[in-house]
C-alpha cells in the first residue's frame, strides 16, 4: 500500500518537479521536424513563402533555431535561383545586345593615296660598279709604307702604297752627275767647235753621250715612280692584304678600289623586244634594305642574242652620288612602258578574291563594308585599283577573316 501510495505521488509531482523534462516543448519540437520539407519546398519556390513560413514559426516558438532556419533558408534559396540568375543573365544579354566600344573588331587598315604606278617589262639585275680595278704593284719589292685607311674615300693620284727604292735613287744621283759633267762638257765643245778646234764627229759622239745620259735618268724616275702605287680615280678603297714590310710582286693583290658614285645596273630581256626602241629607256627598280624606288637610264645595248638564254643583254647608269646603293646589290627591275601619277594602290593582303571578281573591306562610319572593286596592275607587294575605291577610302588589311558585313570596328591607320 506504502509502495503503490510512492508511485502515484512521483507520477503527479514528477512533471512539475522537471522529472520527466518537457513534455511540451518536445511535442513543439517534433512538430518543428516534421514541418521542415515543407520548408525546403518554400524556400525554392521563392522567397516570400520561406519568410512567412520562418516568421509564423518563428513567432510561435519565442525566435527558436527554427524560425531563423526558416528565415535564413527562405531568403537565401528564394533569393538565389530567382535573383542572382535572372540579374546576371539580363545584364549580360543586354551588354551583348548593346553596341560600343567593348564589341569593336580591332583592325588595321590604310588611306588610299594616288600614288606613282609603272607598267613595263619585269626583269632582275644586278648593280655593278661604274669603275673597279684590283690595285696592284707593277714591280716587285717590299712594302716600305701604307698611305691609305680601309673603307676610306681617295682621290685619283692619291699615294697608296710605297715600294722600296733606295737603290734606284742612287742610281738617278749618279746619273744627274754625269748629267752635269758632260753638259759642262758638250758646252766647252761647241765653244771649240765654233773656232774649228775640234772636230764634228768628236762633237756629235759628245752630243751623243750627253743624250744617253739624259735619257737613262728619264728611265730611272720612270722606275721610282712605279714604286709608288697611286689610286687610278676617285672612289673608295676596300680592305688591304699587304702589311708594311710585305714583298709584293705583280700578282699580289694589295686592295680593291671601286667608284660608286654611278651605278650600272645590268640585266637581260626576251629576244622578242629586240625590235623595241630600247635606248634611253627609263628604268624603276627596287633593292633590300629600302621601300623607295630608284630610276635608271637605259645608255648600252648588247644586241647579240644570248644562245642558252635567249636573252638579250642591257645596261642602265644610276646616279648613285648620294652614296645609298652598293655595287653587287640585287634588283628588282621594270623597264617602263607606261606610267601612270595618280594611281590607286592598295596592299595585295587587302584583297578579298571570290569567284569571279575582287572585293576589299573598307571602314565607313566606324563600320566595315565588303566591296566589290576592279584591280590593274600588280606589283610585289601591291595591287592597282581601276573601281570601286576612292582616294581617302580606309582599306582594312589585317583581320578580315574576322570581319562581317556592318560589323562595327575600331581602325588603327598604318603608312
Amino acid at each position: 500500500m506504502e509502495y503503490h501510495s510512492l508511485v502515484l505521488l512521483i507520477w503527479f509531482a514528477g512533471p512539475r518537479l522537471g522529472l520527466w523534462g518537457n513534455r511540451d516543448l518536445k511535442k513543439k519540437a517534433g512538430d518543428t521536424v516534421v514541418q521542415a520539407p515543407g520548408q525546403e519546398s518554400g524556400g525554392r519556390q521563392g522567397e516570400r513563402p520561406g519568410r512567412q513560413q520562418g516568421q509564423t514559426r518563428g513567432s510561435q516558438q519565442g525566435q527558436t533555431p527554427g524560425g531563423q532556419q526558416g528565415q535564413t533558408r527562405g531568403s537565401q534559396q528564394g533569393q538565389t535561383p530567382g535573383g542572382q540568375q535572372g540579374q546576371t543573365r539580363g545584364s549580360q544579354q543586354g551588354q551583348s545586345q548593346q553596341p560600343g566600344s567593348q564589341g569593336q573588331l580591332p583592325v588595321t587598315g590604310i588611306i588610299a593615296k594616288p600614288s606613282y604606278l609603272t607598267n613595263g617589262i619585269r626583269s632582275a639585275g644586278s648593280l655593278l660598279a661604274n669603275e673597279e680595278v684590283d690595285i696592284v704593284s707593277k714591280v716587285s719589292g717590299k712594302v716600305t709604307a701604307v698611305y691609305f685607311r680601309e673603307g676610306s674615300k681617295v682621290k685619283k693620284g692619291d699615294l697608296l702604297v710605297k715600294i722600296y727604292d733606295e737603290d734606284l735613287q742612287a742610281q738617278l744621283r749618279r746619273s744627274e752627275i754625269q748629267e752635269k759633267m758632260l753638259a759642262e762638257k758638250l758646252g766647252r765643245q761647241r765653244v771649240l767647235l765654233s773656232r774649228d778646234a775640234v772636230s764634228r764627229e768628236a762633237f756629235d759622239q759628245l752630243q751623243t753621250d750627253y743624250n744617253v745620259i739624259l735619257a737613262d735618268i728619264n728611265l730611272l724616275k720612270v722606275r721610282i715612280a712605279e714604286t709608288e702605287v697611286r689610286a687610278p680615280f676617285d672612289g673608295v678603297i676596300g680592305f688591304r692584304f699587304v702589311s708594311e714590310g710585305a714583298y709584293v710582286t705583280p700578282q699580289v693583290k694589295i686592295a680593291h678600289l671601286i667608284d660608286q658614285s654611278y651605278l650600272k645596273l645590268e640585266f637581260a630581256i626576251s629576244e622578242k623586244y629586240v625590235s623595241e626602241n630600247l635606248m634611253g629607256k627609263r628604268i624603276s627598280f627596287e633593292t633590300q634594305g629600302y621601300r623607295e624606288e630608284f630610276f635608271a637610264t637605259v645608255y648600252a645595248v648588247d644586241y647579240r642574242i644570248d644562245q642558252s638564254t635567249r636573252t638579250i643583254g642591257l645596261r642602265a647608269r644610276f646616279d648613285n652620288r648620294a652614296g645609298k646603293l652598293v655595287p653587287g646589290m640585287f634588283a628588282s627591275l621594270t623597264l617602263i612602258t607606261d606610267e601612270k601619277m595618280n594611281a590607286l594602290q592598295v596592299p595585295t593582303e587587302a584583297i578579298v578574291p571570290e569567284m569571279n571578281e575582287k572585293k576589299i573591306w573598307v571602314a565607313r562610319n566606324g563600320r566595315a563594308e565588303l566591296v566589290p572593286v576592279v584591280a590593274g596592275a600588280r606589283t610585289a607587294s601591291s595591287i592597282e585599283i581601276t573601281s570601286g575605291l576612292s582616294a581617302g577610302d580606309t582599306v582594312l588589311t589585317t583581320g578580315l577573316m574576322h570581319l562581317r558585313q556592318n560589323m562595327a570596328v575600331r581602325v588603327n591607320i598604318t603608312d
